[in-house]
Order: C-alpha cells, then sequence, then structure tokens
C-alpha cells in the first residue's frame, strides 16, 4: 500500500528545506570570499601602484599591456537535471521496553523521551528516512520488563528524535495480546511513525497487502518487516495475516520457513515497482552470535524476490555486514540493541547504520552505493558524572571527546574504556566470517 502519511512528507520537506539552506549559506560563504579576495587584491594593486608613482616609475606601457586582448564568449550549455539522485536511510536496532528504558523517561511531571535520545537525535535525523525496531507495547500501565508495555510519550521522544518507521514485527508484537498490538499501531500512527509488519485486522491487512511504500525526492522505496516468531505465541484463527511471519513452524521450532508467506508479500510490493526494497527481519537467536542455515535461505528468497536490502535485529549483538558493491545490496544480520537493560556483554553497543541510495534515471538502476555507521553505547546512570545521570544513548566518539575534554555530566573513567574496547569489538563483529574451501 503506498504511504500516505502528511507528517512524514512534512519532515522529509524541512530536512529538504534544511539541507538547501545549508547548500546557500555555504554558497555565500564562497561569495563572500571571493568578494573578500577581489578587494584585497584591489587595494594591493592601488599599493603598488601609489609606490611606483612616488618611485618616478613612469615608464609607458607596452603595447602588448594596452591592447585589449579579445576573448572567446564563454560557452555555456543548456542546464540539464541531473539525473542522479542519491538518498540517505538510517537504521537503528532494538529498542527494548523494560525498566531500565521506563526508568530513563521519568521526569517530574510524568515521562519525557528528549533526554535519553538527545545525543543521538542528531545522527537519526539528518536521514532521508530512519527506521528501528520497536520490541514492546503501548498498553497502559503496568509499564517495565513484565508487561513490554511503555507509556505513549516514548513515542514522541523518537519521532521528535527524526524515527520515522518503527518495525512491531517482533517478540513483543502480541506480549499484551491482539488488543495491546491494536492500540500500540493506533499509537504509532497517531505520533506521526509508520509502523511495518504488523496490522490491527484482516480489513487493514488486505489494505496493505504486508508492505509499505513511501518516496522519498522520486525515489520508491518498498518497506516490509517480518518475525521469526512471537515468543512461542500464536494468532488466534482468523488472525493469521496480522503479522508477517518468517516460518511456519514460529511457535516452537523456527525450522521449516515460510517461503510462500515471504514470496506472497514481497511479490505484492515488487507490484508496485518500487526502485528499491528493504526487509526489515527479526531472526537469528537471542545472544548468539551463530548464523543459521534458514536465514541464510531466507536470504536467498528475499534476494530472489528483490529485496536489495535486508536489516536484521533480535539477537541483541552487532553482527557482519554482507554488502556486494557490484548488485547494490547489502544485508545486515543484527544492528544489536539501540537501548535497553545493557546488562549482558556486547548488548551496550551497537550502530546505527546509514545507507546511501543511489538511483541512476538514465542507466535504470537504483542500488546501495556505499554505507557507514555511527557507533553508539548505552550508558547507564552510574556511568555518568555530574548531575545528569539517567540511561541514555551515546555516540561514542562524541563521549570520549567530552571525556578527554573534562566536559560536564562526562562519563565515568571506567566508562570511557568500555567504549573504547566497544569500538574494537564493533569493528570486528560487522566483519564477514571468511568461507570455509
Amino acid at each position: 500500500m503506498a504511504q500516505h502519511d502528511d507528517e512524514l512528507k512534512r519532515r522529509q520537506e524541512r530536512r529538504e528545506a534544511m539541507r538547501r539552506k545549508q547548500r546557500a549559506q555555504a554558497k555565500r560563504m564562497k561569495l563572500m570570499l571571493g568578494l573578500a579576495l577581489v578587494v584585497l587584491l584591489l587595494c594591493a594593486g592601488g599599493i603598488f601602484a601609489l609606490v611606483s608613482k612616488f618611485n618616478g616609475d613612469t615608464e609607458m606601457p607596452t603595447q602588448m599591456e594596452t591592447e585589449e586582448t579579445e576573448t572567446e564568449p564563454e560557452h555555456t550549455s543548456p542546464i540539464n537535471q541531473d539525473p542522479i539522485t542519491k538518498i540517505h536511510i538510517k537504521a537503528a536496532g532494538d529498542l527494548n521496553i523494560t525498566d531500565t528504558v521506563i526508568t530513563a523517561g521519568q521526569s517530574a511531571t510524568g515521562y519525557d523521551y528528549t533526554p535519553p535520545f538527545k545525543d543521538v537525535a542528531a545522527v537519526l535525523s539528518e536521514a532521508d528516512l530512519t527506521v528501528m525496531n520497536f520490541e514492546g507495547n503501548i498498553y497502559g500501565t503496568p509499564y517495565g520488563t513484565a508487561t513490554s508495555s511503555a507509556p505513549v510519550e516514548i513515542l514522541q521522544g523518537l519521532r521528535n528524535a527524526g524515527v520515522d518507521m518503527l518495525q512491531v514485527a517482533n517478540s513483543c508484537t502480541i506480549n499484551n495480546g491482539l488488543n495491546g498490538l491494536n492500540s500500540t499501531l493506533a499509537a504509532i500512527r497517531n505520533a506521526g511513525i509508520e509502523p511495518l509488519g504488523a496490522y490491527a485486522n484482516e480489513e487493514e491487512y488486505k489494505q496493505y497487502k504486508g508492505y509499505t511504500i513511501a518516496e522519498v525526492r522520486g525515489v520508491k522505496i518498498a518497506f516490509v518487516a517480518f518475525t521469526k516468531g512471537m515468543s512461542g505465541r500464536g494468532l488466534p484463527a482468523g488472525s493469521e495475516n496480522l503479522v508477517n511471519i518468517l516460518y511456519e513452524d514460529y511457535a516452537d521450532n523456527y525450522e521449516k520457513v515460510d517461503e510462500e508467506g515471504i514470496t506472497r508479500v514481497l511479490k505484492a510490493a515488487a507490484a508496485e515497482r518500487p526502485d528499491i526494497t528493504i526487509a526489515m527481519v527479526h531472526w537469528g537467536s537471542e545472544y548468539n552470535d551463530d548464523i543459521s542455515k534458514t536465514q541464510k535461505s531466507i536470504v536467498n528468497i528475499m534476494k530472489k524476490q528483490g529485496v536489495d536490502v535486508i536489516l536484521g535485529t533480535h539477537p541483541h549483538l552487532v553482527q557482519p555486514i554482507d554488502y556486494d558493491p557490484i548488485a547494490g545490496t547489502l544485508v545486515a544480520y543484527s544492528l544489536g540493541d539501540f537501548f535497553g537493560d545493557a546488562d549482558r556483554g556486547g548488548t551496550n553497543y551497537s550502530i546505527i547504520l546509514d545507507l546511501e541510495i543511489t538511483k541512476d534515471a538514465a542507466a535504470g538502476t537504483t542500488k546501495v552505493t556505499g554505507y557507514s555507521y555511527t557507533p553508539i553505547y548505552t550508558v547507564k546512570k552510574t556511568e555518568t558524572e555530574g548531575d545528569y545521570q539517567i540511561s541514555r544513548v551515546l555516540r561514542i566518539d562524541k563521549a570520549l571527546e567530552a571525556y578527554s575534554g573534562n566536559f560536564l555530566d562526562r562519563v565515568t573513567r571506567s566508562c570511557s574504556i568500555a567504549m573504547q574496547k566497544a569500538l574494537v569489538r564493533i569493528e570486528a563483529r560487522l566483519q564477514m566470517p571468511k568461507e570455509e574451501d
């Protein structure tokens, strides 16, 4: 189904207006520097002329100097519209609704999730579109780990930080039943964010057909989202289509890939003739680095059906990125935890992935032409000095700069050491293992 979210379009327009303003400022700066240089040269020439006159330098100029040099008029070609369009999609991993996350947003008047996401908002909001996996529900109190329910203010915090789409097909999709699913979808849409991978009822599924289309600066993108299962829970009879699921045996073994179901959704999306297709998948095993045979099978099925990008979550650890620059495809097996308890090793750091997607209208191609990432770290309130002691998500490079500069509310020494180690581990974890002969 085509995306008709006016709020999303307004946010894209604001981002593009900001980019135009930055380009205009840069152009004005270059013009001012050029004028300053001309003035400087004129002043220098005037000074030289005065000094020459003072020294009696009255030689007549030569014929070459007095003759006007004939120059050919500069040839200007008609302005052609650039057939190349580059956009950036950013993706973060799991936002796990836990007691730690709930506490981080508590304020004197209720809940405010601006502080926990403030440092990474600059990264999330500068993309053309930003996506994330929302592992929880919006279903009222009690909040926290036991119910995986969060206050609606967390969505406002994400929206203000620049998040445009949230995957809701994951372990927590029906933790609070279909009522919890319905309230979550409604809350996400009311916050101006688009939910992916789950639907309120059969009518809504038929309307969306399992996918969402977004258009960014002339680039048409199909988004799909799937989950391996829902913590052993099964969907009630008559509601089988409400969640996009990767396995037929999703309530127990995760051994039989639902190729027919995956293909049905991808074919429906392909019928929209998108320029590029992005799949968000909740798969793999928690706290485990292994990439299973069924995951590789899913990759093959999706690529066969035209998927260009696969963004994985669920293991809570950063896992390899497999990028094919010739084909222009990318598989990120797990982006790690964006925000959660950060109690287990490897879950306190992750990345925000930045995908460069290029559409060449002349060649009729659209593909991933590069990627980069921002390493981030979940800092607990005990790891921060000063008065600003709450759990929050920080950019590792900026946090280390603040520590070295002895800034207020910097992280502790032990945390800075952990961050430095995290940088090394992230780099190592992102590398694809070599295939054995």
